[in-house]
């Protein structure tokens, strides 16, 4: 197999399993009744909005992870890389199936540090991958803020 092949092989598997394990975590915590129930805040989106921002963003995290797993798989990079993405695993069976409020917003603030980490990280080296990882630290960012909002909320 040819390196140009097992480049596109490793790619089609990062963004595969990421957004595979992804899909299956949020299926496997819905939101349900709970989390309905609860008071939002105004900026509350609509429920729709969540599915395609993820998908979206679960194949730029792959892309990225990609990136700096052909370039060096045991560097800072891809370490951020797998942080995050435990992290990012962990918030939904958290909050929507614990219902582990201030644990979800530790979590959510991790992750922000490990997103903001891997762009710090990978900027001289990779800026495309730091580039594919903007839009994924802005919703994170307002993720957090719902997150937050939403435990004050429901005390």
């Amino acid at each position: 197999m040819s390196q140009t092949s097992r480049s596109t092989v490793t790619l089609i598997a990062f963004v595969a399993g990421v957004l595979g394990v992804g899909i299956y975590i949020g299926m496997s915590n819905p939101p349900g009744d709970w989390y309905a129930n609860l008071n939002k805040p105004p900026f509350n989106p609509p429920a729709w909005v969540f599915a395609p921002a993820w998908t979206i963003l679960y194949i730029l995290i792959g892309i990225a992870g990609w990136r700096v797993f052909m370039q060096d798989l045991h560097g800072p990079e891809m370490k951020l890389w797998v942080a995050q993405m435990a992290l990012n695993w962990a918030w939904s069976p958290a909050w929507f199936t614990l219902h582990w409020r201030w644990g979800s917003v530790a979590i959510i603030l991790a992750l922000w540090a490990a997103i903001a980490g891997f762009i710090a990280t990978t900027w001289r080296r990779d800026r495309l991958a730091a580039l594919l990882f903007a839009p994924y630290l802005a919703w994170v960012s307002f993720a957090t803020l719902l997150n937050v909002s939403l435990v004050l909320l429901n005390p």
